[in-house]
């Protein structure tokens, strides 16, 4: 049935963002945030997760404050409402100089914006907050929700203090927004922000262009070479995920040296550096850009054909992160996992430095063990990805492009009954009923 509010979101987004329909994901989170309801949106990469705050800012009075964990995310969702002529808009962060940011907090005191971007260090600080009670808040959004399990215990400890924030701003409304999250971190996300009647608005992980794979290297001269056979034999532009900066700089030093369009981005590289970086990837100057995980998140570089990962990530949520950065334009698009045993000890060692509770220290312990799993498997990559985000699809056993579909293993022995041990632990997600899948086998 169609609602008089139902008819101004239309109208919105035609005159406003050039929209004849929502995707029945954000339509769902457009309409649990316009009935007033705390709402968690789980939506896949590039599925349009920014105009389910964008359309209820408009529609809505008061503040909405949008809490961002890079300057640069937010630069680019400010950007895209100026280009649709959304000039609304503050940005509060230590690159804007004195003056901008002096102006920009008055704008928000003025009441004369209907969207300020924040990132959620600027949200901790008392004055910060003070002047937003004092504007009133109508909905706090939490982009990169994530965030707020995976990295608040030690990466992003701010993140921990917006549940503290919500209630000085007199616990407005809640929007977080993410592209991947577990029961555990469903749960871990209501118990931080102290709101257990959180709305989970969960669309799917499922992308059907996106085609996974893991090559198994047994030396780093090995994965080296097999590398550099990926680069050189895929089309269009790409992104080389390392787990290191050493790591980073010698993928990129070797594939430079072969004669590749490439460039570098890492966590100690100087801020105009990085950024020269970047816009030579997002322009198309550079065909392949090398990486640790300071690079993509809110980086919109839709015709990515394919994302290679040098080394086991921490656990899937990250990998499927990373992974999602290819084919957002919904052309097909390879995600390949160069996987060397050895690696698995850098992951080993970061959780022996992490400064987490043990409590969370034992779930990331079991996460890794779950990548683990998912890399030497031979039960198709979709179905392994599915399981573990607990996001079964009725009747969906098989994606038929992975290279477990396409190439079933063939297991004997000794070697057979360790691949049924490691595949049946990583299947078991136990949410409600336990669920087992079978194990491919040629």
């Amino acid at each position: 049935m169609t609602t008089p509010l139902n008819k101004q979101v239309d109208r919105l987004l035609r005159k406003v963002f050039g929209i004849e329909a929502l995707r029945d994901g954000q339509r769902r989170v457009i309409d649990s945030v316009l009935a007033g309801r705390d709402t968690l949106a789980v939506m896949p990469t590039g599925s349009g997760k920014s105009l389910c705050y964008q359309v209820p800012a408009r529609l809505r009075k008061g503040l909405t404050v949008v809490v961002s964990p890079l300057i640069s995310l937010m630069k680019d969702q400010a950007e895209k409402l100026e280009e649709v002529g959304i000039a609304s808009t503050a940005q509060i962060n230590s690159s804007l100089s004195r003056s901008d940011e002096r102006e920009a907090l008055q704008a928000i005191e003025s009441e004369d914006k209907d969207i300020a971007f924040c990132t959620p260090e600027r949200l901790a600080l008392p004055e910060f907050q003070e002047l937003l009670r004092q504007t009133g808040v109508g909905l706090l959004v939490i982009d990169e929700a994530h965030c707020i399990s995976q990295w608040g215990h030690d990466f992003r400890p701010a993140y921990l203090e917006i549940g503290a924030a919500l209630s000085v701003l007199g616990n407005p409304q809640v929007l977080a927004l993410t592209a991947t999250a577990t029961e555990d971190v469903i749960d871990d996300i209501r118990k931080q922000l102290g709101r257990p009647g959180l709305r989970v608005v969960n669309t799917g992980i499922y992308r059907p262009n996106l085609q996974y794979r893991v090559r198994q290297v047994t030396n780093p001269d090995e994965k080296s070479a097999v590398l550099l056979e990926l680069v050189q034999s895929k089309k269009g532009v790409g992104i080389v995920y390392a787990a290191t900066v050493k790591a980073a700089k010698e993928a990129y030093q070797m594939l430079l040296e072969a004669g590749e369009s490439v460039t570098l981005y890492h966590g100690r590289l100087k801020a105009a550096e990085r950024s020269e970086n970047q816009n030579l990837f997002m322009s198309g100057e550079r065909r392949v850009m090398v990486a640790t995980n300071a690079f993509g998140m809110g980086i919109d570089k839709s015709d990515t054909r394919f994302v290679i990962h040098l080394q086991v990530p921490g656990n899937l949520e990250a990998y499927y992160q990373e992974s999602g950065r290819a084919g957002r334009d919904g052309e097909d698009a390879e995600c390949t996992l160069l996987y060397y045993h050895d690696d698995t000890r850098l992951q080993k060692f970061f959780l022996m430095k992490s400064k987490a509770p043990d409590h969370k220290h034992e779930l990331d312990r079991e996460k890794l063990e779950r990548m683990i799993g998912y890399a030497q498997s031979g039960f198709c990559r979709w179905k392994l990805l599915l399981d573990y985000f607990d996001n079964p699809l009725p009747g969906f056993e098989r994606c038929c492009r992975c290279d477990n579909c396409l190439s079933p293993p063939v297991i004997s022995g000794e070697d057979f009954e360790q691949q049924q041990l490691g595949d049946l632990r990583l299947a078991e997600v136990v949410v409600g009923d336990q669920h087992q899948a079978g194990v491919a086998v040629g």
